[in-house]
């Protein structure tokens, strides 16, 4: 087991908590779960599993997180941020114990978990889905969150990372109108960071290469092309030049709602919002 405290932000997660509780018990001395006050068994079935639960009002990730950092009393030296969709395997979890053991006193100060993503019950394997990386494990008092709405990431304040060679697995046991429900949610947020974010010629400056040139082209490329273009050139991306049809019908629906669905969705609510600010 890691010198490692796992924290998991939660609203009515009773159909996942379990797995991801279950996945990272053999590398976390300590779990705790902040919840938004879910209506569900989410806390019931946190707390049976032993994990210690804090309940506290959301307001985004970013300062749910930074929550649960201060509550936590963190007396380890690792620390690991994970979605209650999201569990490791017995490869990766081995990985994790192995890497922080071999890492407690080197620059190495985070480690980038890799995902397989299971949409609608099929393992996404293409249209640039796979594999999604995510730093997610960084030692205590080396890495902090980026306080914004949407698409937050873990930043390091000095040392490097190492990637894992072992998938974990995003998988939510919720159905598609869920699934349309949370985005249409994110839309908003995603407006937000938009307006709090455009104009920043530094943003993404701390984040580690990948995620610098992901952030770099969303904000200085995609947001710069005309509105219904960039949804369609996005879909014909993911769909076509990085062969998400090999995915069957479930990469075609997943490409097709995260294409002309949540990105056009994300464009007209920043087209709106424009429209109401010039009334």
């Amino acid at each position: 087991m890691a010198d490692l405290t796992a924290i998991i932000l939660t609203k009515n997660e009773e159909k996942n908590i379990e797995y991801c509780i279950r996945s990272i018990q053999p590398v976390a001395k300590k779990i705790v779960v902040i919840d938004s006050f879910s209506t569900d068994d989410t806390v019931k079935k946190a707390k049976e599993l032993g994990a210690v639960v804090y309940q506290h009002e959301f307001i985004n990730y970013s300062k749910q997180f930074i929550y649960g950092m201060e509550i936590a009393d963190i007396q380890t030296k690792w620390v690991l941020r994970i979605d209650a969709d999201e569990r490791l395997t017995e490869a990766s979890a081995a990985e994790i114990n192995e890497l922080c053991a071999k890492n407690a006193d080197t620059d190495v100060n985070g480690l980038v978990l890799r995902f397989e993503v299971n949409f609608m019950g099929k393992k996404l394997r293409h249209g640039g889905i796979y594999p999604f990386r995510k730093l997610l494990v960084f030692k205590y008092g080396k890495g902090q969150i980026e306080d914004r709405n949407m698409d937050e990431h873990i930043v390091l304040s000095e040392g490097r990372t190492v990637e894992l060679r072992n998938d974990s697995e995003h998988h939510d046991y919720k159905d598609l109108t869920y699934w349309i429900n949370k985005h249409n949610w994110y839309a908003g947020r995603e407006v937000l960071d938009y307006f709090e974010h455009k104009d920043d010629a530094k943003d993404g400056a701390d984040l580690d290469a990948k995620a610098r040139l992901k952030r770099f082209v969303k904000f200085r490329i995609y947001y710069r092309l005309p509105m219904g273009m960039r949804a369609h050139l996005y879909y014909w991306y993911r769909y076509y030049f990085k062969l998400g049809f090999l995915d069957g019908k479930e990469g075609k629906i997943f490409a097709f709602m995260q294409a002309y669905w949540y990105r056009f969705l994300v464009d007209a609510k920043i087209y709106e919002q424009k429209k109401q600010s010039q009334e």
